[in-house]
């Protein structure tokens, strides 16, 4: 149905999977699997991290945010992708629309500082005299707080500029969710201002949070680069491994979709890779966290050897 202006978008109607209907039920089974393994990796993380005095540090408490941020991250579109996945499309109201793509850029820009406070937490680290005396339970908190304030007022800005933008022509997204880009091709009319507002944003956390992680790891390798031993600098340096992997992967796809020219870019190719990071990369971080970090490994043996005891 085609819209004319704003005042007459009543709803979105998401038609990503239509021209696959046979794709329809094995894909929904797909997203079920990576959802209910999302669901135990990620809450597996943060019940090991709250009974394990050993990860009662500040990285473990930030990972153990991050966890819950990746459940809430993906909760907020895969259990959606799999009703439209039954139905074959979906309709989402102007207003239902709206509180997804808040809620997944709030959710998601949350994401992107914690794993910039995470190389910051490594950063500091390196130095364990000034680790003991910054990285504080009061610090930490309020790092944290101030995290999910920003990733707050960064949705709320992002969205309120987003849905004030005139729509016309088609209500159709072909898209998995509502999210900005797919929103942005059905726009009219004079955008610039609220264009320029969400680009500025999208400037604000991305790049702002690869710049703190770039110069957290700059000075990260220069301490390194100090310790005498050879065994000491592949100590150090291999407790960045599994955040360097998390932030690349998530990064990376973000750089992708959002910090990049859409015109003529191929809508499967964006359901693809929107797809891997609102979906595969929640369900990798607690795998990546775990098999390739020696403390995490060892609190799990830890908790298996005391359950079999009892």
């Amino acid at each position: 149905m085609a819209k004319k202006n704003l005042t007459l978008v009543t709803e979105f109607l998401l038609i990503a999977f239509t021209d696959c209907p046979e794709w329809a039920f094995p894909l929904f089974l797909l997203f079920l699997f990576i959802y209910l393994i999302t669901l135990l990796g990620n809450l597996g993380m943060i019940i090991l991290i709250r009974v394990d005095q050993q990860l009662h540090t500040p990285m473990y408490f930030l990972l153990s945010h991050l966890s819950f941020m990746d459940i809430c991250y993906l909760s907020v579109t895969v259990p959606q992708m799999m009703a439209e996945l039954l139905k074959l499309g979906a309709a989402l109201s102007y207003t239902r629309c709206a509180s997804q793509f808040f809620l997944f850029t709030f959710f998601g820009s949350i994401d992107c500082y914690l794993l910039a406070l995470m190389a910051y937490d490594r950063y500091v680290a390196v130095q364990p005299l000034l680790y003991v005396t910054i990285m504080t339970q009061k610090a930490r908190l309020g790092f944290v707080a101030g995290a999910y304030i920003a990733g707050f007022f960064s949705a709320l800005v992002r969205t309120v500029s987003a849905f004030t933008l005139s729509f016309c022509g088609s209500n159709e997204i072909e898209f998995i969710f509502c999210d900005l880009p797919p929103l942005l091709k059905l726009t009219c009319g004079n955008s610039y201002t609220q264009e320029v507002v969400i680009i500025v944003f999208a400037i604000f956390v991305i790049p702002a949070c690869m710049l703190v992680i770039l110069v957290s790891y700059l000075f990260i390798i220069v301490a390194i680069m100090r310790i005498p031993s050879a065994g000491g600098r592949t100590k150090t340096f291999s407790t960045c491994a599994s955040h360097l992997t998390a932030v690349s992967l998530f990064f990376g796809t973000l750089i992708f979709m959002y910090l990049r020219d859409n015109s003529g870019q191929s809508s499967k190719e964006d359901r693809v890779v929107s797809v891997f990071y609102t979906t595969v990369i929640p369900m990798l971080n607690p795998l990546i966290y775990s098999l390739r970090n020696k403390e995490v490994k060892e609190a799990l043996r830890r908790i298996l050897s005391r359950a079999k005891l009892s």
